[in-house]
């Protein structure tokens, strides 16, 4: 007689849908590379037939495991639909931000202060378990995020509407040779080196300062460290910045910086280059909270910023 199939089983396949390889579907679920393999190849004996082709560079779905991925999707929604209803409460909303100091979590406080009844639980992520991480891996219902770029592709089941067009501000200390600017042109950026470590990482964010490299010119320096070993963080980089006479980086317009008498922020013009800001959820996801969320980010995308600013081509489809 056969068994019932193991949704454990089945999310660790739809996992590795999503994550392109055994290891990153782990990460997501919290278990071992090992553990996936095992629940994967349980449900592989369980149906009589290979889902995945096993190739050096990840997975790849055989024929069987493309015709069960729409079904094995359903049942994970079945499984939470059912869940929801024994308790009778869906619980807070969960929305994933990049951290405590990025432009999302602004946004959400905005949200929260005119939504008085709106339940809602952030989800801090961090470069290297990010808010579009938390959303795959199912710790959060929406993340705020980009939704292109990375180096793992969002499937087709991720919805997105356009959330902010973050224009970037160069960040200078006092003595450096454009404190005391009112603006900055792209073309004159060219003849400097701007410091963005958190590009080092594989990220949608690097993938993004690639581009405005390619596009404008600007070189864009990604060392972790500079000549010495000076902790990491971004109040550590600050302080760099303020005691440097050539060091620059980028921040957004929302993004709340660590405070420091010898920064200066100088605006980027002719065009100014914006980060492109997403909210993202899963399409299957029926939770009620979602609705207004979506609603008050599509009503208040700061869209009016869109025609002067730069931003990569595989974003324009969203925000324009």
């Amino acid at each position: 007689m056969r068994t019932d199939l193991d949704l454990g089983a089945v999310r660790a396949f739809v996992a590795a849908v999503n994550e392109g390889q055994f290891g990153f579907a782990g990460d997501v679920l919290e278990i071992s590379q090992q553990a996936v393999s095992k629940r994967i190849a349980k449900l592989e004996t369980h149906l009589g037939t290979a889902l995945f082709e096993r190739l050096p560079g990840g997975i790849v779905l055989t024929a069987a495991g493309r015709r069960l991925l729409p079904h094995a999707r359903s049942l994970l929604a079945v499984a939470e639909e059912a869940t929801v209803a024994v308790r009778g409460d869906a619980g807070p909303l969960r929305v994933a931000v990049l951290g405590e100091r990025d432009v999302a979590m602004q946004s959400m406080r905005f949200y929260l202060d005119r939504s008085p009844g709106a339940e809602i639980e952030i989800v801090l992520s961090n470069a290297f378990d990010t808010s579009r991480d938390a959303l795959m891996g199912g710790r959060a219902d929406a993340a705020f995020a980009r939704n292109h770029g990375g180096p793992r592709e969002l499937p087709g089941h991720i919805a997105a509407v356009a959330a902010y067009l973050e224009p970037l501000h160069l960040v200078v200390g006092r003595d450096h040779p454009l404190a005391g600017r009112s603006a900055v042109s792209v073309g004159e950026l060219r003849a400097f080196t701007v410091w963005v470590p958190g590009a080092r990482v594989p990220s949608e964010w690097a993938d993004f300062y690639r581009d405005l490299n390619a596009h404008t010119g600007i070189a864009i320096d990604t060392d972790k460290r500079r000549d010495d070993d000076t902790p990491s963080g971004v109040v550590a980089m600050f302080e760099r910045i303020a005691a440097s006479r050539t060091l620059a980086t980028f921040t957004g317009d929302g993004f709340h910086n660590p405070w420091h008498p010898h920064v200066r922020r100088v605006p980027v013009v002719d065009p100014t280059p914006a980060y492109p800001h997403a909210l993202l959820w899963d399409s299957t996801n029926t939770h009620p909270g979602l609705p207004g969320l979506i609603s008050h980010v599509r009503d208040n995308y700061n869209s009016d910023l869109a025609r002067d600013c730069w931003f990569p081509e595989a974003d324009r489809a969203l925000f324009l």
